[in-house]
């Protein structure tokens, strides 16, 4: 960790929930691989996070996804991209700072992890210090036969959510 990272987190309102783990292994984690973000974390260790009130979880998933194929209750939703075209949302960052703020511990979720790594970088971009990424999404990886909710993901960690 390097110093400015270090000062960061002290002078953080969250400092002890971000130097303990998994957000302290998962900041070792992405400054290791280079990552712009604050690092990668499992649903599970999302789920403790966010039922202890320690982070905001955020769904950039499409509204439609969240409507028809899940969505974890009380989740915060900012779209990363729109519509069935997956057109990149260009007031993403303004969007969250305005729901969440620049210094809150934020968890963002995506299908299957990639989308929400890509938004995670464009914040930590825009100055959020505090961004993870959920692995494995929603509904995890596709299998053998292209199919997601088989190994991975929000959904088969067996998590809370709910579809409307």
């Amino acid at each position: 960790m390097t110093a400015a990272t270090a000062d960061a987190l002290a002078s953080s309102p969250r400092a002890a929930v971000l130097q303990a783990p998994p957000l302290s292994i998962a900041r070792e984690r992405a400054e290791h691989d280079a990552l712009l973000y604050a690092g990668g974390i499992t649903p599970d260790q999302a789920w403790a996070l966010v039922s202890a009130g320690d982070a905001v979880l955020v769904d950039v998933r499409t509204a439609e996804e969240r409507k028809f194929v899940g969505h974890v209750p009380g989740s915060t939703h900012v779209a990363w991209a729109t519509g069935t075209s997956m057109t990149r949302n260009p007031r993403f960052v303004k969007e969250l700072e305005a729901k969440v703020g620049k210094d809150a511990v934020i968890l963002l979720l995506c299908r299957s992890g990639k989308r929400s790594a890509a938004a995670a970088e464009a914040a930590a971009k825009a100055g959020f210090r505090h961004v993870f990424n959920v692995l494995e999404g929603f509904e995890g990886e596709l299998n053998a036969e292209s199919q997601r909710r088989n190994s991975g993901g929000w959904v088969v960690s067996g998590l809370p959510w709910q579809q409307d």
